[in-house]
């Protein structure tokens, strides 16, 4: 299939939508009363931090709503406004953020069931109007709706639509994309679905296996089970690693995304000549401009003396996960929750430790004077940081 051809077309057809449809004022004062906090603005005015009885709060100094995040989100209440009495869909979760996904809900917003693993379209019928949230959709999931005949609302994060660009360049030159993902992330899924032949890597101990088979050979049939869901049909390492472009999922952790590049550069290097390079290996940059900064504004937060860290996000947002690692590195405690809710009390909160279930830690809030780091990822409502600093201070009262 054509995909670059596809997607063109599909973006000139009367039912795709991708810039909104003139509500965004009346739109913009609702998200404001919704999201928005006037304590969290005061903290920014402050110097990014407050102090009430024996807490201070230090937040970082780029957190939350994202400029993509907080179009998808727009675009998705202007839809119903748009079209008060139709059918409307979300093939996701919009963002990953529990609070604003039910909102959406007691908006009558439908999210496509999800049986077995699979997604049931057969729920959409013709002229029912679906949203793309915007991690994006899948080629295949696309071409579905549209041939179902339905109103298609796309509010993919342009900066997701540029690592698509990026893949489609690969596989014009036949390169194989390297993509720096979680390839059960519906953004590396719809990533993938542009690819020619690709390779998912999860992180840099994944690349250094690749890197060495590239270099060394190694065991196919081991190569092929290792990767068996995360490359594409038919995947040959042996035949499809000659030629590499690098791609990422636009949450992962920037340092990580930039050491998984240069090593593949430097082993293509050694494999076939400095010469030869632009022969064999292809590198844009997709790195996600508010993504990094938070990491970057996390990476000055854990410089201050801190004793404990509170990381707000959805429990499934790739980019939360890599804030909550830069306090773990700095081995300073941390807790990543989703909402005020999970504080339960001064000794218990509900966290999701790194790769781990949810589970309760008791003790967690130490006693007297203490300084604590806030956070949040790029899905997360000022309003739920509200939330959390205004809990912290009732318990520290």
């Amino acid at each position: 299939m054509d995909t670059k051809t596809f997607k063109r077309n599909l973006q000139k057809s009367e039912n795709y939508y991708r810039r909104g449809f003139g509500h965004q004022e009346e739109v913009a004062l609702t998200m404001e009363g919704e999201y928005k906090s006037s304590l969290i603005q005061a903290i920014r005015e402050n110097g990014y931090q407050i102090t009430r009885g024996d807490i201070t709060i230090r937040l970082a100094q780029a957190f939350g709503f994202c400029w993509g995040v907080e179009r998808a989100v727009a675009m998705a209440y202007e839809t119903r406004t748009h079209f008060p009495n139709e059918r409307i869909w979300i093939t996701n979760e919009i963002i990953h953020n529990p609070s604003v996904n039910q909102r959406l809900r007691e908006m009558e917003i439908n999210f496509i069931p999800v049986r077995d693993g699979v997604k049931d379209f057969s729920v959409v019928r013709k002229g029912d109007v679906v949203i793309l949230p915007a991690f994006g959709a899948s080629v295949q999931e696309m071409q579905l709706l549209n041939e179902k005949g339905c109103i298609i609302v796309d509010t993919t994060c342009p900066w997701v639509a540029k690592v698509w660009n990026s893949v489609e360049k690969h596989k014009k030159k036949q390169y194989t994309s390297i993509i720096h993902g979680k390839y059960k992330h519906e953004e590396t899924i719809a990533t993938s679905s542009f690819a020619g032949k690709y390779l998912i890597v999860l992180n840099l101990e994944e690349a250094k296996y690749v890197c060495d088979y590239i270099l060394n050979g190694g065991d196919k049939e081991e190569f092929l089970n290792k990767f068996r869901k995360a490359s594409s049909p038919g995947f040959d390492p042996d035949v499809d690693l000659v030629r590499v472009g690098i791609a990422n999922q636009t949450t992962m952790l920037k340092s990580e995304t930039e050491a998984i590049g240069k090593l593949f550069e430097q082993t293509m290097m050694k494999k076939y000549g400095p010469a030869n390079l632009n022969d064999h290996f292809m590198s844009f940059n997709t790195i996600c401009d508010a993504t990094q900064e938070r990491q970057d504004a996390m990476l000055e937060l854990v410089k201050e003396k801190l004793d404990l860290v509170i990381v707000i996000g959805g429990f499934n947002s790739s980019n939360t996960t890599h804030l909550q690692e830069i306090a773990i590195q700095r081995q300073i405690p941390s807790y990543h929750i989703d909402s005020a809710s999970r504080i339960i009390d001064a000794n218990r909160i509900e966290h999701k430790p790194l790769h781990q279930e949810v589970q309760i830690t008791e003790n967690w809030l130490p006693p007297g004077k203490i300084t604590v780091g806030i956070t949040s990822g790029a899905s997360t409502p000022d309003k739920v940081v509200e939330e959390v600093i205004e809990r912290l201070f009732a318990l520290k009262a």
